[in-house]
């Protein structure tokens, strides 16, 4: 009997030191990660604000397929909202602040234990890439959290390497989702033609981006000084693709409602008259344009289309890369000119 009581006071002795080395562990806790990813803060942010996305890099998902994931009705912005069930464990959580492109601030509990704070903040650099900073705040803990917290080796232990998996798979998912494309071959149509003001270059392939930019930066600021409304989006219009010899020589161009007469010698007007052409639409990075044009190209040999010599031959950009950082979304027009 003595040796009995002495085991059940030694339980009981093991029982209040572990009740009291559970209450005096941190009544709150925080878990940060921070990655670099290879895309531009407006990007990744725009991912990250919808739940939708959140299933495609999940850690834990990734880790449990089971899980069952509810969306709500909103699931982007302030008040959009998801919760899982992972085999009875219920979860839940909510947007509740935002400032657009920079910082995200969700509301999310696990079970009955109390809410905890996720925050995420995106800063861009100067090589187009984002810091993401993945972050976790939990305040004024009950003894039973800090028991689960205790057993499970920290929240710390428990959550970081989800949070790096987490923030590696959004890297891998982004970029993969800004390299989409799509080239669409819409056929023969006509081109309306109309007057432009232009500035003609010559370079090599390798100069080509640059100079482009440069000279629709210089047509564009001419217009704007001059109150000039542009008819349509910029184009570049092609005189000499010369890889043999390493050149290129275009005029970069906006389009005007009429015929204006420039002031400065490097800006020229023109005119185009409508003309028959084989028409292509690129949804994506410019990076897969010579596929376009080898396409478009492909398409005039197979229908028995005879391009016009010397006639035009364009490229037209209809969205702006400073308003759309995100490459899959660029939309740029392709025009052959054909008999």
């Amino acid at each position: 009997m003595k040796a009995l009581k002495n085991i059940l006071l030694l339980v009981l002795i093991l029982v209040i030191g572990l009740s009291i080395y559970i209450a005096v562990q941190p009544n709150s806790f925080e878990v940060t990660r921070t990655r670099t990813i290879k895309a531009p803060q407006s990007v990744v942010y725009d991912n990250v604000i919808d739940f939708k996305n959140w299933e495609s890099w999940s850690p834990w998902t990734e880790a449990k397929p089971e899980i069952k994931i509810t969306l709500s009705d909103k699931t982007e912005g302030i008040g959009g909202s998801y919760s899982w069930n992972d085999n009875g464990e219920l979860g839940n959580m909510t947007t509740t602040a935002t400032i657009p492109k920079t910082s995200i601030t969700q509301e999310v509990q696990f079970g009955d234990f109390p809410k905890s704070e996720v925050d995420w903040t995106f800063e861009s650099n100067n090589d187009g890439s984002t810091d993401v900073t993945w972050s976790i705040t939990g305040k004024n803990l009950p003894f039973a959290f800090k028991m689960y917290a205790a057993f499970s080796g920290g929240m710390e232990k428990q959550i970081g390497p989800d949070y790096e998996r987490g923030l590696e798979k959004l890297d891998s998912i982004v970029q993969a989702e800004m390299k989409v494309y799509s080239i669409n071959i819409e056929g023969v149509t006509q081109h309306s033609g109309g007057y432009y003001l232009y500035n003609t270059a010559s370079c090599k392939f390798n100069d080509f981006k640059e100079n482009m930019k440069t000279s629709l930066g210089q047509v564009g600021s001419y217009a704007i000084t001059h109150n000039i409304t542009m008819a349509g989006k910029p184009f570049v219009l092609y005189h000499k693709w010369d890889e043999e010899n390493d050149a290129v020589i275009f005029s970069a161009a906006i389009p005007t409602n009429s015929r204006i007469i420039s002031d400065e010698p490097h800006i020229l007007t023109g005119q185009l008259e409508s003309f028959r052409t084989v028409k292509t639409v690129l949804n994506g990075d410019y990076i897969n344009l010579k596929e376009a044009w080898d396409k478009t190209m492909d398409y005039i040999a197979f229908n028995n289309l005879e391009m016009i010599e010397n006639g035009p031959m364009i490229e037209t950009y209809l969205t702006d890369p400073k308003n759309q950082p995100n490459p899959a979304k660029w939309i740029t027009e392709i025009y052959i000119a054909v008999k």
